[in-house]
Protein backbone atom coordinates (compact mmCIF):
# COMPACT_ATOMS: atom_id res chain seq x y z
CA UNK A 1 0.00 0.00 0.00
CA UNK A 2 1.77 2.92 -1.50
CA UNK A 3 1.78 6.56 -0.57
CA UNK A 4 0.78 7.82 2.82
CA UNK A 5 -1.13 10.59 1.24
CA UNK A 6 -4.99 11.07 3.22
CA UNK A 7 -6.56 8.58 0.29
CA UNK A 8 -9.51 8.18 1.42
CA UNK A 9 -9.86 10.95 4.09
CA UNK A 10 -13.93 10.86 4.23
CA UNK A 11 -15.11 14.38 5.34
CA UNK A 12 -17.15 16.91 3.84
CA UNK A 13 -15.55 17.10 0.55
CA UNK A 14 -15.59 13.71 0.19
CA UNK A 15 -19.28 14.25 -0.32
CA UNK A 16 -18.33 16.40 -3.83
CA UNK A 17 -16.24 13.23 -4.84
CA UNK A 18 -17.38 11.09 -7.22
CA UNK A 19 -17.30 7.03 -7.42
CA UNK A 20 -14.95 7.10 -10.32
CA UNK A 21 -12.24 9.82 -8.60
CA UNK A 22 -12.20 7.44 -5.73
CA UNK A 23 -12.12 4.74 -8.24
CA UNK A 24 -8.88 6.04 -9.95
CA UNK A 25 -6.97 6.68 -6.38
CA UNK A 26 -8.00 3.18 -5.14
CA UNK A 27 -7.57 0.78 -8.25
CA UNK A 28 -4.31 0.10 -8.83
CA UNK A 29 -3.99 -0.95 -5.13
CA UNK A 30 -7.00 -3.17 -5.45
CA UNK A 31 -5.77 -4.38 -8.42
CA UNK A 32 -1.87 -5.45 -6.73
CA UNK A 33 -4.01 -7.29 -3.90
CA UNK A 34 -6.12 -8.62 -6.09
CA UNK A 35 -3.30 -10.20 -8.43
CA UNK A 36 -1.48 -11.08 -5.02
CA UNK A 37 -4.32 -12.86 -3.83
CA UNK A 38 -5.43 -14.85 -6.64
CA UNK A 39 -1.45 -16.40 -7.17
CA UNK A 40 -2.30 -18.29 -4.00
CA UNK A 41 -5.46 -19.78 -5.43
CA UNK A 42 -4.95 -23.16 -7.27
CA UNK A 43 -4.37 -23.99 -10.64
CA UNK A 44 -7.01 -23.63 -13.19
CA UNK A 45 -9.09 -20.52 -11.38
CA UNK A 46 -11.41 -18.83 -13.63
CA UNK A 47 -11.35 -15.34 -11.80
CA UNK A 48 -8.92 -13.13 -12.73
CA UNK A 49 -7.79 -10.32 -10.46
CA UNK A 50 -9.28 -7.60 -13.02
CA UNK A 51 -12.27 -9.23 -12.27
CA UNK A 52 -12.43 -10.00 -9.06
CA UNK A 53 -11.27 -5.82 -8.23
CA UNK A 54 -14.27 -5.28 -10.82
CA UNK A 55 -16.42 -7.02 -8.50
CA UNK A 56 -15.42 -6.24 -5.34
CA UNK A 57 -15.79 -2.22 -6.65
CA UNK A 58 -19.52 -3.21 -7.56
CA UNK A 59 -20.54 -4.72 -4.13
CA UNK A 60 -19.01 -1.76 -2.22
CA UNK A 61 -19.98 1.07 -4.74
CA UNK A 62 -22.52 0.07 -7.03
CA UNK A 63 -24.33 2.94 -8.13
CA UNK A 64 -24.18 4.74 -5.33
CA UNK A 65 -21.49 7.65 -4.00
CA UNK A 66 -20.65 5.97 -0.97
CA UNK A 67 -18.89 7.07 2.09
CA UNK A 68 -15.90 5.90 4.01
CA UNK A 69 -14.25 6.79 7.51
CA UNK A 70 -10.79 6.76 5.98
CA UNK A 71 -8.41 4.14 4.18
CA UNK A 72 -8.75 1.45 7.35
CA UNK A 73 -12.26 1.31 6.65
CA UNK A 74 -11.95 1.35 2.77
CA UNK A 75 -9.44 -1.35 2.46
CA UNK A 76 -11.62 -3.29 5.47
CA UNK A 77 -14.49 -3.45 3.58
CA UNK A 78 -12.85 -4.49 0.56
CA UNK A 79 -10.78 -7.46 2.24
CA UNK A 80 -14.24 -8.38 3.72
CA UNK A 81 -15.39 -8.04 -0.19
CA UNK A 82 -13.02 -10.12 -1.86
CA UNK A 83 -13.32 -12.57 1.11
CA UNK A 84 -17.47 -13.04 0.09
CA UNK A 85 -16.41 -12.97 -3.77
CA UNK A 86 -13.95 -15.78 -3.54
CA UNK A 87 -16.39 -17.78 -0.90
CA UNK A 88 -19.36 -17.39 -3.52
CA UNK A 89 -17.42 -18.74 -6.57
CA UNK A 90 -15.99 -21.33 -4.37
CA UNK A 91 -19.62 -22.38 -3.02
CA UNK A 92 -20.67 -21.94 -7.38
CA UNK A 93 -17.97 -23.89 -7.91
CA UNK A 94 -18.68 -27.21 -5.93
CA UNK A 95 -22.31 -26.82 -6.46
CA UNK A 96 -23.72 -29.89 -8.19
CA UNK A 97 -25.18 -28.16 -11.42
CA UNK A 98 -21.30 -26.70 -11.93
CA UNK A 99 -19.91 -30.19 -11.67
CA UNK A 100 -19.64 -30.68 -7.88
CA UNK A 101 -16.61 -30.17 -7.14
CA UNK A 102 -14.59 -31.95 -10.50
CA UNK A 103 -12.95 -29.83 -12.63
CA UNK A 104 -11.50 -30.35 -16.42
CA UNK A 105 -7.89 -30.83 -16.14
CA UNK A 106 -5.74 -31.31 -19.52
CA UNK A 107 -3.93 -34.13 -19.04
CA UNK A 108 -1.24 -32.90 -21.57
CA UNK A 109 2.22 -32.68 -19.79
CA UNK A 110 0.71 -32.73 -16.43
CA UNK A 111 1.76 -35.26 -13.75
CA UNK A 112 -0.63 -34.66 -11.26
CA UNK A 113 -3.44 -33.05 -10.21
CA UNK A 114 -3.65 -30.35 -7.87
CA UNK A 115 -5.50 -30.30 -4.57
CA UNK A 116 -9.00 -28.88 -4.15
CA UNK A 117 -9.15 -25.36 -2.84
CA UNK A 118 -12.47 -24.92 -2.71
CA UNK A 119 -12.98 -26.89 -0.06
CA UNK A 120 -10.49 -25.71 2.05
CA UNK A 121 -11.52 -22.09 1.19
CA UNK A 122 -14.94 -23.01 2.79
CA UNK A 123 -13.83 -24.63 6.29
CA UNK A 124 -11.15 -21.22 6.52
CA UNK A 125 -14.67 -19.17 6.25
CA UNK A 126 -16.71 -21.62 8.25
CA UNK A 127 -14.12 -21.28 10.83
CA UNK A 128 -13.40 -17.76 10.34
CA UNK A 129 -17.22 -17.08 11.03
CA UNK A 130 -16.69 -18.69 14.76
CA UNK A 131 -13.57 -17.26 15.05
CA UNK A 132 -14.72 -13.67 14.61
CA UNK A 133 -16.94 -14.14 17.48
CA UNK A 134 -14.30 -14.20 19.90
CA UNK A 135 -11.25 -12.87 18.08
CA UNK A 136 -12.87 -9.41 15.89
CA UNK A 137 -9.20 -7.98 15.38
CA UNK A 138 -7.27 -11.21 14.73
CA UNK A 139 -9.94 -12.06 12.32
CA UNK A 140 -10.01 -8.70 10.54
CA UNK A 141 -5.68 -9.59 10.16
CA UNK A 142 -6.73 -13.13 8.62
CA UNK A 143 -9.15 -11.36 5.61
CA UNK A 144 -6.59 -9.43 4.89
CA UNK A 145 -3.93 -11.89 4.67
CA UNK A 146 -5.94 -14.15 3.69
CA UNK A 147 -8.51 -13.21 1.54
CA UNK A 148 -7.00 -10.02 0.37
CA UNK A 149 -3.54 -10.96 -0.01
CA UNK A 150 -2.09 -8.46 2.21
CA UNK A 151 1.56 -8.43 3.40
CA UNK A 152 2.15 -8.10 7.26
CA UNK A 153 3.16 -4.45 6.61
CA UNK A 154 0.03 -3.47 4.46
CA UNK A 155 -2.40 -5.39 6.91
CA UNK A 156 -0.41 -3.33 9.61
CA UNK A 157 -1.09 0.09 8.43
CA UNK A 158 -4.66 -0.93 7.11
CA UNK A 159 -5.34 -1.88 10.40
CA UNK A 160 -3.07 1.01 12.43
CA UNK A 161 -1.32 -1.77 14.56
CA UNK A 162 2.27 -3.09 14.62
CA UNK A 163 3.50 -5.50 12.12
CA UNK A 164 4.78 -7.57 15.26
CA UNK A 165 1.13 -7.51 16.99
CA UNK A 166 -0.19 -8.16 13.11
CA UNK A 167 2.98 -11.31 12.76
CA UNK A 168 1.49 -12.69 16.26
CA UNK A 169 -2.11 -11.90 15.51
CA UNK A 170 -1.33 -14.11 12.10
CA UNK A 171 0.03 -17.04 13.63
CA UNK A 172 -1.94 -17.25 16.67
CA UNK A 173 -4.87 -17.05 13.93
CA UNK A 174 -3.88 -20.00 11.47
CA UNK A 175 -3.31 -21.93 14.96
CA UNK A 176 -6.44 -21.62 15.90
CA UNK A 177 -8.25 -21.75 12.79
CA UNK A 178 -6.00 -25.04 11.47
CA UNK A 179 -7.39 -26.48 15.12
CA UNK A 180 -11.10 -25.42 14.30
CA UNK A 181 -11.36 -27.04 10.76
CA UNK A 182 -9.07 -30.51 11.81
CA UNK A 183 -11.78 -31.28 14.85
CA UNK A 184 -15.10 -30.01 12.30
Amino acid sequence: MNGADPLLKMSDEADQKTAESLLALVYEELRRLAVSKMAQETPGQTLQPTALVHEVWLRLVGDRNPTFNDRTHFFRAAAESMRRILIDQARRKLAIRHGGGYERVDLEGQDLIAPDGDQQLLAVNEALDKFAIKFPIQSEVVKLRYFAGMTNEEAARVLNISVSSVKNYWNFSRTWLLHEIKNS
